[in-house]
């Protein structure tokens, strides 16, 4: 398939008497963002009582028309309708008021409240906050039961897992009267036990006939769970289909305008000497916490080594201990044999650069970036004083211009112009100037957090081949994600880390979801 649009689908001739109304419409919505036409003439019917995926790749325009759908934007042109009739959605109040609900990618919840005055906040209700407390009460001891979301109502949500808390976000929906249901990346911080049991949940809705809306880019859970799914691409849909009649790879190629693969082609490793050694390291958060428990393991030239783990359980403190961006409360680690840990002047994030350690952090808006600055500047953020664009008094800002057109064009960075602040591009092309600009240093280690959080399955094709391409080099990675496919797609060795241990390791060709899952949640030996 090339990159051309196919046209829209004719209607079929109508051979009976009409369908219901949709649950949920969109009517040639359109919504620009100054030159940038985010939202192109978009129209989507969803059908109620389904569930229904929306994909596409970053900057696809589908989280814009769900902000459209829940309240948060408004369409310059087009039209919304519930049930048939069209309504104004100008807040996300006028969105659960027409019956409409979100559960967000990063939970709206306060941790030292309870669940009850969670899912209370914002509609108490009744003279006195006692007597709301009760009728919420038993309102949720009924939705709980009859949509398999139990939870403890009295229990501190900052104390609950994930899983639950997910849950929570459900209940406050349902709570507020929302029959239809939108779900941003649902299962991006759970364990596969916790997914499955979030499926078991969204069916048990449908079957009640709640309508239930997916955002994600996971293909296998569109495939085993939704009944329609919309393909978005450059701001338009391309596709609007029954879940059974299509496929994977036909998704994929819908999403993107060509042929994607959806393996990791690799050869076997061929691991060298040691590069990095970390024995009994031990990490504290900033309130004295302890979050690393003496974790040891060890990384060799040619090889990837996968730390997997549900968030939360000390993986981001060990890599950006181990990038010098935290101090260590003990321990050891030892870059090429070489003791680093109590030798400040050499154990910091500047000098571990300088000694052949690139990063690439989890979060590339907080870390890997100054969203304000341009791409360009960007490029060189950690490398800024090197002499091949720093001759002292002035950067050489032509040198800096010309080595990121180069990186875009290597990296097919989108759009490729430098001058953009980093703010400009979407989250995947940011992805990709923090990536070119690590992997293009030529370390001899590569941390690597979550390279494609919240990235199109384009770009993950292309990460994938970049870290594949440097193992081979002869380079040592050291691999942290939350995506169990790409702990096993892309390591060589597993290892599984919760509560601040590494709890045990796999090989790759053991690592099915069930074992992997159980032991990033404590519950197997």
């Amino acid at each position: 398939m090339d990159g051309a649009l196919p046209p829209p689908n004719p209607a079929p001739a109508s051979s009976g008497p009409s369908p219901p109304p949709a649950a949920l419409e969109a009517v040639a919505i359109n919504k620009w963002f100054g030159a940038n036409h985010a939202n192109r003439d978009v129209s989507l019917a969803i059908p109620a009582g389904t569930i229904h995926g929306v994909i596409g790749e970053n900057g696809a325009g589908k989280s814009t028309i769900m902000s459209i759908v829940y309240g948060y934007l408004r369409a310059d042109s087009g039209e919304i309708r519930v049930n048939g009739r069209p309504v104004a959605i100008r807040s996300p109040r006028h969105a659960l008021d027409a019956g409409i609900g979100m559960v967000h990618q990063h939970f709206m919840l306060v941790d030292p409240f309870s669940v009850l005055e969670n899912v209370l906040l914002g509609a108490e209700g009744g003279v006195t906050l006692s007597a709301g407390l009760a009728r919420a009460r038993a309102e949720l001891i009924r939705l709980a039961r009859d949509y398999g979301l139990e939870v403890d109502l009295d229990c501190p949500v900052g104390d609950l897992p994930v899983g639950a808390q997910q849950r929570v976000e459900i209940l406050k929906a349902l709570y507020r009267g929302a029959d239809i249901l939108i779900l941003d990346e649902p299962t991006g911080v759970l364990t596969p036990q916790e997914a499955d049991h979030l499926f078991r949940i969204l069916r048990a809705l449908r079957a009640q006939g709640k309508t239930v809306v997916i955002i994600t880019h996971k293909l296998r859970e569109i495939m085993e769970l939704t009944d329609n799914v919309t393909v978005m691409r450059r701001g338009q849909v391309v596709a609007d289909v029954a879940t059974r009649d299509t496929s994977r790879e036909q998704l994929a190629e819908l999403m993107v305008g060509r042929k994607v693969l959806l393996r990791v082609d690799k050869p076997p490793a061929r691991p060298g000497a040691e590069v990095l050694r970390v024995e009994g390291l031990r990490v504290r958060d900033p309130s004295g916490v302890e979050r690393v428990k003496g974790v040891g393991l060890s990384v060799r030239a040619g090889e990837i080594v996968g730390i997997a783990g549900v968030s939360g359980n000390g993986q981001s403190e060990l890599l950006e201990a181990l990038a010098g961006m935290r101090p260590i409360a003990g321990g050891s680690v030892r870059l090429r044999g070489e003791e680093m840990a109590g030798r400040p002047e050499r154990f910091n994030a500047r000098a571990l650069r300088r000694l052949g350690v690139g990063h690439i952090p989890e979060d590339r808006q907080r870390v890997g970036l100054v969203t304000s600055f341009s791409a360009e500047e960007c490029s060189i953020l950690g490398f800024q004083d090197d002499p091949a664009w720093n001759g002292g008094l002035l950067l050489d800002r032509a040198a800096v211009a010309e080595r990121c057109a180069r990186q875009m064009e290597d990296y097919d960075t989108r759009p490729r112009d430098g001058g953009l602040s980093a703010a400009n591009f979407s989250g995947g092309n940011q992805q990709k100037i923090v990536l070119a600009r690590e992997i293009e240093r030529n370390p001899d280690l590569l941390l690597v957090g979550q390279p494609t959080r919240g990235v199109d399955i384009g770009a993950i094709e292309f990460i994938h081949r970049r870290l594949v391409a440097l193992r081979d080099q002869g380079k040592a990675i050291l691999l942290v994600s939350v995506e169990l496919d790409e702990i096993r797609a892309l390591s060589d060795r597993i290892l599984v880390m919760f509560d601040g241990h590494l709890v045990g390791e796999v090989a790759p060709d053991e690592a099915d979801e069930k074992r992997l899952g159980l032991m990033m949640a404590g519950a197997a030996d």
